[in-house]
């Protein structure tokens, strides 16, 4: 009995095995103490996210790399098999090598980062965190109207970067066009219409026009682009029931929906306070009476 406990106690395969599992529970507490340490006291918050999970990947390749040591004199017998095995193995997970390589695009290729409003394979949301196989959103519209949570946590696997377009709603330019169309009835003052949607999309235009401009500029450093016009713009169209005013300006893209409720309460009261001189539109439907009919009737004697 002692004779092969001595021999399981000294057998290589064991101290190796005691050697890994040593080794890797020190890696586990030297890459927690570097990110207790010293990751956690990055300020900026989207840093401190990239830089902890750096640290969470190089703590998996120093095992990888602890066990590739360790065993180094035994994975020499082992090459044929592995090549078999392995590309047995790519084939039968090419989806999660996929989404791996998906992570590096996303990681190296400015794809989206955490914090961006995205939308992936048909879902929109927020992105919440950048895994190596999945990206997790904070889902947004479905049955909630707007641009608003609806309180679903959504997985998408990376590989989706590969098969479908990635729409960034909050890359290099964080703002969107909106529009606001508004039914004017004919016989109205056209300009005093076309003044109250000016003088709404006043409210904010500046300061946002402003920045606007500025982030529009560096991504033309970057991207042959011409130069937008980001100040409110109002056009006019007449159709066959009433003259249609679309005001179109510019909006942080996560205030639109605060943004056109603001809009629409200056346009409703200011149209209030024309008396009368600028009226809503709305379709209208006449109902056609139908033709009097005589009817002779005959009776058989």
């Amino acid at each position: 009995m002692e004779s092969e406990i001595k021999n399981f106690l000294f057998n290589p395969t064991v101290g190796k095995i005691v050697t890994i599992f040593i080794g890797t529970a020190l890696i586990y507490l030297l890459m927690k103490f570097i990110k207790g340490k010293f990751l956690s006291k990055i300020k900026e918050g989207d840093s401190r996210y990239r830089a902890k999970k750096f640290a969470n990947v190089l703590g998996y390749l120093f095992i990888v790399l602890l066990i590739t040591i360790v065993f180094s004199d035994k994975l020499g017998g082992l090459t044929v098999a592995l090549g078999v095995a392995g590309a047995g193995i790519a084939f039968a997970l090419q989806e999660v090598i996929g989404s791996f390589a998906g992570w590096l695009a996303i990681m190296f290729g400015g794809f989206y980062k955490t914090g961006d409003r995205v939308q992936l394979g048909g879902i929109k949301g927020d992105v919440i965190d950048i895994g190596v196989l999945r990206t997790t959103l904070m889902e947004i519209g479905q049955w909630v109207d707007g641009d608003l949570y609806n309180g679903r946590i959504v997985l998408i696997a990376n590989s989706f970067v590969f098969k479908e377009p990635v729409f960034n709603y909050s890359g290099d330019f964080p703002f969107l066009w909106d529009e606001i169309k508004i039914p004017i009835q004919f016989g109205s003052n056209y300009d005093r219409a076309r003044e109250i949607l000016e003088n709404a999309a006043a409210l904010r235009a500046d300061e946002i026009s402003l920045r606007s401009i500025e982030k529009w500029k560096a991504m033309q450093q970057n991207y042959r682009l011409e130069a937008a016009q980001t100040d409110p713009m109002v056009s006019v169209v007449v159709n066959d029931n009433w003259v249609e005013y679309t005001l179109r300006y510019i909006v942080d893209y996560k205030k639109r929906r605060d943004t056109k409720s603001k809009l629409f309460t200056k346009i409703l009261n200011d149209v209030e306070a024309a008396n009368g001189e600028v009226k809503f539109a709305s379709a209208t439907f006449q109902l056609v009476e139908a033709p009097d009919f005589n009817v002779n009737m005959k009776t058989k004697s």
